[in-house]
């Protein structure tokens, strides 16, 4: 991911994820994730109890923790007294002039990365994924069922570029972080914003940072967007909207209401028409997810030309096929009149 060599003298058997969102890219080419992972930082994070209960019980143990997703809350010396072969990283818990692979590298332990675009990779959402699932065939010795996944996320990243090919992107206000009682944060210009090009989408105008920008409610109204994306999850239930896999349907799109209500929010045009829908926080940052993010926004923008995109087929192919430990619904929700009409 970083153009790094790195060489491990076995299969790893003992690996510790220092992003406990990893176990979903283990969990497509291994039937067995988690009886390698002895440790792990910030489960939280997976934002979901069922998906996260689902891999506690395919481990079959408790699973130390060893920090958090903040750079500071990560502990070397627990990581250490776990005797792992590999520990798995991102640039966000690695911290800026790289302490804690310089810390396990003293003890011997070799130190792989999970992401490209926080490190500066430039990579796009689809251009990075072969990277992120050639490097967990290898470590895993799961080759070949990288490659078919590969082929799979393909195929339907293509699709979708050929049905919102030519038509003009469609302005979305993605807000990254819903909460009942705040307003905006905005999808900027990488990642989010990466996933709503792919989708033939496009962020606010004046969502120039690159991960995520606060804006006041009059910008929203001033650029008036053709879509309203929020997003939800299972932490922190009753602050945000509860989609996640595992949780209620009906709680799920009635959780999108006190976010449509909030004050300014009325000026809105998307939103005074209900075009306001809500996806699973994993469907943006578990990169191996990110095509049913593209596939349902793409559905939601384009209903007419991309009618033969179906997210939930992809959905239950990739809990048939890849996943050893099934993403179930919701993933998403609409107010009534949001999206396609068919729905």
């Amino acid at each position: 991911m970083l153009k790094r060599t790195v060489t491990l003298r076995h299969v790893p058997e003992r690996i510790v994820l220092l992003d406990a969102r990893d176990a979903i890219s283990m969990a497509l080419l291994d039937p067995e994730p988690m009886r390698r992972v002895v440790g792990w930082a910030a489960p939280e994070a997976i934002d979901s109890d069922a998906l996260l209960a689902a891999l506690k019980a395919k481990a079959g143990r408790d699973i130390p923790v060893v920090g958090g997703l903040a750079p500071g809350s990560i502990s070397a010396e627990a990581i250490v007294a776990l005797k792992p072969d590999v520990v798995v990283t991102t640039r966000n818990t690695e911290g800026a002039n790289g302490e804690l692979s310089a810390q396990l590298g003293a003890f011997g332990i070799p130190v792989l990365f999970s992401d490209s675009a926080s490190s500066g990779g430039g990579r796009s959402a689809a251009d990075g994924l072969p990277a992120l699932m050639r490097m967990w065939g290898r470590l895993l010795g799961q080759e070949a069922r990288a490659e078919d996944f590969l082929a799979f996320a393909g195929d339907r990243f293509a699709a979708v570029a050929a049905c919102v090919g030519k038509a003009p992107p469609r302005k979305v206000y993605l807000e990254v972080q819903s909460t009942y009682d705040d307003c905006c944060w905005a999808a900027g210009r990488q990642v989010s914003g990466d996933l709503l090009t792919l989708a033939g989408g496009r962020s606010l105008d004046a969502a120039t940072a690159p991960w995520f920008q606060k804006l006041h409610v009059e910008q929203l109204i001033a650029e008036q967007p053709d879509l309203y994306i929020a997003t939800g999850g299972a932490f922190a239930r009753g602050t945000r909207p509860p989609i996640a896999p595992g949780l209620s349907a009906r709680e799920a799109q009635a959780g999108l209401e006190p976010l449509a209500t909030r004050p300014g929010m009325d000026l809105v045009g998307a939103v005074k028409a209900r075009q306001v829908s809500g996806i699973w926080t994993g469907l943006v940052v578990i990169r191996p997810l990110n095509i049913l993010f593209v596939e349902r926004v793409a559905r939601w923008l384009h209903p007419d030309a991309c009618r033969s995109i179906d997210p939930e087929t992809t959905q239950r192919e990739l809990n048939s096929r890849f996943l050893s430990i099934p993403v179930e619904m919701p993933l998403w929700a609409s107010l009534d009149g949001a999206g396609p009409k068919d729905e």
